[in-house]
């Protein structure tokens, strides 16, 4: 029975559903404000970005949902106004009749229901068949997640140096068309999401995962590993790159042709190379092309991101730095990168402990002229300017309505 003097008096003795709820919304925004301050990045991640076929498929879905979400709230709400007003109990002493029985408004009851479901299956279903083919010819990217950076390979395009084209922590896209992403993980389960590009998949273990995302904008735009993975699950970002046609396919022949420059005798990048390549046994300190791979040299490392275009990446640590920041970083990087993001399984060179495999183990040595060394020869690994997919492309920053610019 609605309304009763009971109801009345036990309001007095705890908090309303007003409050209690006013409260929950209060803790949930507090949540969302704290998650959202692991995300550093000036950058909008925004999923109503119109510029993406997948987005805007979901959005006018979403319509149909939000549509029939007012139009139950209304009715509702409507009923239980008429209902409280109609059998208030200083007008209606008695208790209310019971509708039990009523065998045409329980059949309504359940069928507007059912017809909203149904409605809802087809339109889902509608746009699931839009958007989960895999058409031909589409440009392909295998994508692997591992703790706590990204990796990107081309598939079709493979290196006259030897190996399929791959990049680290920056995905190339051409704009203007579809293209297929295939996910998954070395190690734990991450997620990936760039949300103004379209969807996001579960990087599984043993497990690929392929769909469709697109954007009609060439920018910059930001991505996050969307599953908690590990202590630095909120440091595994990436960048993804649009380029017009033409762009996309400049970089991608440089790609195929690139090959490690040979360093001049004597110089800092000839040093850093050769402690790259063969480290430094008798201090302990391990070679970098154990882990990383760069065309062109015996360095074909597999555990780590690929090194071969690491000049011009404009982030570090898996896009925990960006710009000049991310340049001032790379010796700190170099020298105990666990230090500086954690979880990170790189060996240090400092000397101090590194984890691998949940074991202790002691790191290497370099000096930091050696350090600065290494770091200088990573900086000569760049692209043609040609072929620099940063160049005179726009960071997507803010979004003011879906579709807009930058």
């Amino acid at each position: 029975m609605l309304n009763t003097i009971q109801d009345r008096q036990s309001r007095t003795r705890r908090p309303s559903r007003a409050v209690r709820t006013t409260g929950s919304l209060v803790a949930a925004l507090g949540l969302a404000a704290l998650l959202s301050g692991c995300q550093r990045s000036d950058q909008t991640l925004f999923l109503g970005d119109m510029a993406s076929g997948y987005n805007r498929e979901v959005f006018f879905m979403s319509l149909w949902a939000i549509a029939l979400s007012v139009i139950i709230f209304v009715g509702v709400s409507a009923a239980l106004f008429y209902t409280v007003q109609k059998f208030r109990e200083d007008k209606n002493p008695n208790a209310p009749q019971q509708f039990h029985g009523n065998n045409r408004l329980e059949t309504l009851l359940v069928a507007v229901p059912v017809v909203i479901v149904i409605l809802l299956s087809v339109l889902t279903v509608r746009s699931m068949a839009r958007l989960n083919p895999v058409p031909a010819g589409t440009p392909k990217i295998d994508i692997l997640g591992k703790q706590f950076w990204w990796n990107f390979a081309y598939p079709a395009t493979t290196a006259d140096a030897g190996g399929v084209v791959t990049n680290g922590n920056e995905m190339v896209m051409p704009a203007g068309r579809l293209v297929t992403l295939n996910v998954t993980s070395g190690d734990v389960v991450h997620g990936f999401w760039a949300p103004n590009i379209g969807g996001q998949r579960a990087a599984i273990p043993s497990v690929v995962r392929t769909w469709n995302v697109d954007t009609d904008r060439p920018g910059v735009y930001q991505g996050n590993c969307s599953q908690l993975c590990g202590a630095s699950h909120a440091n595994m970002r990436y960048k993804v790159i649009a380029l017009s046609q033409e762009r996309y396919d400049a970089f991608l022949a440089a790609a195929k042709a690139y090959r490690a420059p040979a360093p001049a005798a004597g110089s800092a990048e000839e040093r850093g190379y050769n402690l790259f390549v063969n480290g430094k046994p008798e201090t302990g300190a391990l070679a970098c092309a154990a882990c990383h791979r760069v065309q062109g040299t015996p360095a074909a490392g597999a555990a780590g991101p690929d090194l071969s275009f690491f000049g011009t990446r404009r982030t570090l640590g898996a896009g925990m730095w960006e710009g000049d920041k991310a340049r001032d970083m790379l010796e700190p990087w170099i020298k105990n990168s666990p230090e500086v993001k954690p979880g990170s399984l790189m060996p240090t060179y400092d000397g101090s402990e590194y984890t691998v495999s949940g074991k202790k183990q002691k790191g290497g040595v370099l000096t930091d002229d050696e350090i600065g060394d290494i770091a200088a020869y990573l900086r000569s690994l760049r692209l043609p300017d040609d072929a620099d997919y940063w160049r005179d492309t726009p960071v997507i920053k803010n979004i003011s309505a879906p579709g807009g610019q930058q």
